[in-house]
């Protein structure tokens, strides 16, 4: 169906009509738009690419005999028309998404029915039926599950960057406040924005406190920079910033757009609590250096333990499902190791050596999807953590509020090159993966638009 959407309709191969699946009668048009519809609104609002989302639709509408289908996916706004020939006139639905969550339970659940349907093993109403069923079900972890595994991921975050146990206790204990805090906000009907400043703030006060108490044993020095570097592992919006990537890769410029400038204020609202708590913590004479970004910690077998730990306590956060966990664990430790190699041991390009990571782990996870027919989310934007710019992020906050811009633009910028770096490879190694997979029936190759000098 990916290989579809790239063509015009009147180039596509019509479907074959399913009606002994449905009694002998022909189905209700207007009922499988709108199944289409709601379908769609699951993937989209769980975070899915707006290419797979179309894909996704137009094999619904295939499934079930629909030969002209038409599907548009936009960040908020999903429709879907079908004209049943050149001379009658399109039958039109659409649907607004208004809520967005990161539940990969439910999202591998809504790919299972759409693998049976275009099976041709579900009717209309089973259809309806399971997609009630998957609306209903809950999350599989409780939000004090998912706290814990934000200060897991946080705890795990800061011996990636030279911490020890005291200071992963302490990341840790600052991430779940951070958590309790957002959800307290988000209870009230407060925007992300303001949830994602919240929870920003006890990890840098957390960093503060660390540096103030000297007579804690091993907190001087990287230590108080440590708690705050894990504390934004946990709230980076890396699960955002790779769709958004993916969908302007893809073609899908305005979906693209929208979602970047979601990261974008998403990560303004980080700058915001983490600047002021920082601007208060100088105040006070905390002792935060800006020049520990250029420190080496090379610790190759706990940073590769921690970086396991990290990706298994984001996959949790996502929701995804308990088989799955093993293996996005797994491709975190591929990433975390060919990323230590490239930069850590060979000496490589930071930039480079992440995108090289990425790419494995886009890799990977296309195939692992591929072979269980689910979506490549789970496997991929976990496996990433890692590698997320987090000691990039904070020291360049660190040194526009110790009056060093330069030096602090020059650290953002090289926060926002790993962030790319991390998008392009993991759509990279998805197209790899892809280019090996064969195209089902009769259709040409799977096409993209093809330019000239920009022309």
């Amino acid at each position: 169906m990916r290989t579809f959407v790239r063509l015009s309709v009147t180039e596509r191969p019509g479907p074959e009509a399913l009606l002994e699946r449905e009694g002998g009668h022909a189905v209700s048009v207007p009922r499988v738009l709108d199944l289409s519809l709601r379908i769609g609104e699951l993937l989209l609002a769980g975070g899915e690419g707006a290419e797979d989302v179309e894909a996704a639709m137009l094999g619904v509408g295939y499934a079930y005999g629909l030969a002209r289908v038409e599907p548009n996916v936009t960040f908020t706004l999903l429709g879907i028309s079908h004209q049943p020939s050149l001379t009658d006139p399109p039958l039109t639905s659409t649907r607004t998404v208004r809520r967005r969550g990161s539940d990969y339970t439910r999202l591998a659940a809504v790919y299972r029915l759409v693998d049976d349907i275009t099976a041709g093993e579900v009717t209309l109403e089973d259809a309806y039926r399971r997609l009630a069923d998957i609306r209903r079900n809950r999350h599989p972890y409780g939000s004090w599950t998912l706290t814990g595994a934000a200060g897991l991921l946080a705890g795990a975050a800061s011996l990636l960057v030279g911490g020890n146990l005291i200071i992963f206790l302490a990341a840790g204990l600052a991430a779940m406040l951070g958590d309790r805090l957002a959800w307290l906000l988000a209870g009230r009907g407060l925007p992300e924005f303001y949830q994602f400043a919240a929870a920003a703030m006890p990890a840098a006060a957390m960093g503060v406190l660390v540096d103030k108490a000297h007579w804690i044993p091993g907190t001087a020095g990287v230590q108080s920079s440590a708690v705050i570097t894990g504390g934004l592992f946990a709230l980076l919006p890396g699960r955002a910033l790779v769709a958004a990537v993916q969908d302007g890769l893809t073609g899908f410029y305005i979906t693209a757009s929208a979602r970047l400038l979601e990261v974008m204020y998403l990560v303004v609202g980080i700058v915001v609590g983490v600047t002021l708590v920082l601007y208060v913590g100088v105040s006070v004479g905390a002792e935060l250096d800006p020049d520990q970004a250029l420190r080496a910690y090379d610790h190759p077998w706990v940073q590769l333990v921690a970086a396991m730990v990290l990706t298994l306590a984001f996959a949790v956060l996502l929701q995804c499902e308990r088989a799955v966990l093993v293996l996005a664990t797994l491709n975190g430790g591929v990433a975390w190791t060919v990323f230590g190699v490239l930069h850590q041991q060979a000496g490589g390009n930071q930039v480079a050596a992440t995108a090289a990571a990425a790419g494995l782990v886009g890799l990977f996870g296309q195939l692992m999807a591929r072979y269980r027919y689910v979506s490549v989310l789970p496997y991929v934007t976990a496996a990433i953590g890692p590698l997320l710019p987090g000691s990039a992020t904070y020291f360049g906050l660190l040194a526009i509020t110790q009056n060093h811009t330069s030096q602090g633009f020059t650290q953002l910028t090289r926060a926002a090159a790993l962030a790319l770096a991390l998008a392009i490879g993991v759509n990279l190694g998805n197209e790899i993966a892809r280019l090996a997979l064969p195209t089902p029936g009769p259709a040409t190759p799977r096409r993209a638009a093809k330019r000239t000098r920009g022309f």
